[in-house]
């Protein structure tokens, strides 16, 4: 029976394989792995913090914490380092956490930007939105104070001119590494005081920073 070189045909019962196809199957064994992990060129302070914050969220959070960000006006600075959280590199999801698009859904709010007049109905209506207990965080030096925009006539010189904020994470903008570290110690200051927003639903307004 004659056999094409492109193909491999069964012949009773047998596999007739041709010699174009062994050439393939041994450059294939042949080709070294070409995809390395990226978890060996991450630093070790990172694996350190990412293993910590891990084991805090699935304690507070059922191992699931939705985040929803507003921008506010900001210089896209801090959005970068927010959305370099969830690339291949950083990968924030792998510890539990994720963002969300509605804040209905989200556990945290988190803020960037000065909040200009513009964006201040936006940025109410999210806040309003979320559900009890909400946890607040004003990310960059422009979202705790205004920042560079501080004191001009179009922002509310940081969220705080908005709405309630517990927490804030300085910098301009923060690096991802120091947004996590910051997410680490906020989790352990909810855990130290019991506030653990999906365990108990009745306590208070969460009254801490961080500087």
């Amino acid at each position: 029976m004659a056999i094409d070189k492109w193909s491999a045909l069964r012949y009773d019962g047998a596999l007739l394989v041709t010699d174009s196809m062994l050439d393939l199957i041994s450059k294939i064994l042949r080709t070294p792995k070409l995809i390395e992990s990226v978890d060996r060129d991450v630093p070790a302070a990172y694996r350190s913090v990412g293993a910590e914050l891990s084991a805090k969220v699935k304690r507070l959070f059922n191992g699931s914490l939705a985040i929803r960000v507003v921008t506010a006006g900001g210089t896209n600075a801090e959005e970068q380092e927010l959305v370099a959280l969830s690339n291949p590199y950083y990968d924030i999801d792998r510890f539990g956490i994720h963002f969300v698009a509605s804040p209905r859904h989200a556990d945290m709010l988190m803020v960037t930007g000065p909040v200009s007049r513009n964006m201040y109905t936006g940025l109410m209506h999210s806040y309003e939105a979320m559900a009890t207990p909400k946890i607040v965080v004003a990310v960059g030096d422009d979202a705790i104070d205004g920042g560079i925009f501080k004191n001009s006539y179009a922002v509310l010189d940081g969220a705080c001119g908005a709405i309630p904020v517990d927490y804030e994470i300085p910098g301009d903008p923060p690096s991802p590494l120091h947004i996590l570290t910051a997410l680490t110690q906020i989790l352990g200051d909810i855990e130290e005081k019991g506030l653990t927003p999906r365990q108990n639903n009745n306590h208070g307004k969460l009254h801490s920073s961080l500087k």
